[in-house]
């Protein structure tokens, strides 16, 4: 593999572009992508990796939620009472995900810790 040039290397080094890297990583369903990609990279810094497994793990924990949730709201009937509940609780999950996303996000904005106590112990599990 090719060395990056000293531009490519500003790009994650640099505190500000690293901080809008970040908002980046942060944003619901598409952040994931370049998330994994960092996590694929083996020069980046604590911090870039730590965002980036918080970004991936609350995409992966949603997509799967989503998808249990989607799948038993199709397997029942289409009229009960369970169908529209299990529709309900997945438009919850989603606006929960998108939420806590711009939640992070204003946290990063202000400086705060993006710190979830109820993920750290999950993190360890990714790269």
């Amino acid at each position: 593999m090719e060395p990056l040039d000293p531009v490519d290397r500003e790009a994650f080094t640099n505190p500000t572009l690293q901080r809008l890297w970040f908002f980046v990583y942060l944003l619901p369903i598409f952040g994931m992508i370049p998330a994994l990609w960092q996590l694929s990279r083996r020069g980046s810094d604590r911090q870039t990796r730590q965002v980036s497994r918080l970004a991936l793990l609350m995409g992966l924990i949603w997509l799967l939620g989503y998808g249990l949730l989607n799948g038993a709201a199709s397997v029942s009937e289409a009229q009960s009472l369970h169908h529209g509940l299990l529709l309900f609780l997945n438009s919850l999950w989603g606006s929960a995900y998108f939420l806590v996303n711009l939640g992070l996000m204003v946290r990063l904005w202000q400086g705060r810790s993006l710190k979830l106590p109820v993920l750290q112990r999950l993190m360890k599990y990714l790269p």
